[in-house]
């Protein structure tokens, strides 16, 4: 989905592109609520598909943005920081206690993007690369949050309802986005968005229906594994994405595979092993007891 969300941005914008495979999720969405005799959500249900969709689409929006200027190895390797985040968060929003092996889980990994990104500051690439590595760092943080979003989403709705919100919420917010440049004067940054909004051709359309199903179908897919499975459990199988970009960005796009980059993924992927193996602390009668004992 992302080499072909990759060359459907190049295509015909990065904007054309989220806009019209959110509205295409949104109708096949629809389709399969219909044909399933999907329940609408209760508010509290539905304030968490609001806010999940609203993460998810600046997330998307800074991850696309960013390897349209990058590797896409590169740009996958460097989103692996995204579980080590996600420790700090939980601890932060479900009063988790950070273990020590999760600091160094930590250590890492950030030793693992200073590998990568070291390519780019000693100025083996252009600029633009290393603004698009800092938009994928930014997206990662968010998709820290995501992963939490995610665990707790799965466990109140199906994974059909799961992909239809996510794609509704995101056409909606694009929409508006488009709909507020309309009424941006000229020197801002949303001015100009709703004119660069164009109807795909052929080609573009075939593209947007392949990101559309296989965005829904991993979104349902991660919506059924989460609620049956611990996310320390299910996120080292992300890794195998790391072997995928590298041959999708060298088959489709003729991207070169650095040692830098398998060094920090390498680097980013042991640390989130180690502290997939911490397991979750909490604490029970005044001392700390570990979840996996």
């Amino acid at each position: 989905m992302d080499a072909t969300m990759k060359g459907l941005s190049l295509s015909i914008g990065l904007f054309n592109a989220l806009v019209w495979r959110a509205l295409a999720g949104t109708l096949l969405g629809v389709a399969l609520m219909l044909l399933m005799r999907q329940r609408w959500p209760s508010r509290d249900v539905l304030r968490l598909h609001l806010l999940r969709g609203t993460v998810v689409a600046v997330m998307a929006s800074l991850f696309f943005w960013g390897i349209m200027r990058m590797p896409l190895a590169e740009a996958i390797a460097l989103s692996f920081i995204a579980p080590l985040v996600a420790l700090y968060l939980a601890a932060l929003l479900l009063k988790e206690r950070i273990s020590q092996r999760a600091v160094l889980a930590s250590l890492l990994g950030l030793a693992g993007v200073a590998v990568i990104l070291s390519a780019r500051l000693g100025g083996s690439y252009d600029g633009g690369a290393l603004a698009g590595a800092i938009a994928v760092l930014l997206s990662a943080l968010l998709f820290a949050w995501n992963l939490i979003l995610q665990r707790q989403q799965a466990q109140l709705a199906s994974p059909v309802e799961v992909a239809f919100f996510q794609h509704l919420v995101m056409f909606a917010l694009f929409a508006l986005a488009a709909l507020a440049s309309w009424l941006t004067p000229a020197p801002f940054a949303l001015a100009g968005l709703a004119e660069s909004l164009r109807i795909p051709d052929a080609r573009s359309w075939m593209l947007v229906l392949l990101a559309t199903v296989l965005a829904f179908t991993s979104l349902a897919s991660f919506a059924w594994a989460y609620a049956r499975a611990e996310a320390q459990s299910l996120i080292p199988v992300e890794y195998s994405a790391f072997l995928w970009a590298a041959l999708l960005g060298w088959l489709i796009f003729g991207e070169r595979l650095t040692l830098s980059t398998i060094a920090g993924a390498a680097l980013i992927v042991a640390g989130c092993l180690i502290a997939a193996g911490a397991g979750p602390v909490r604490r029970r009668a005044g001392r700390d007891v570990r979840a996996d004992s």
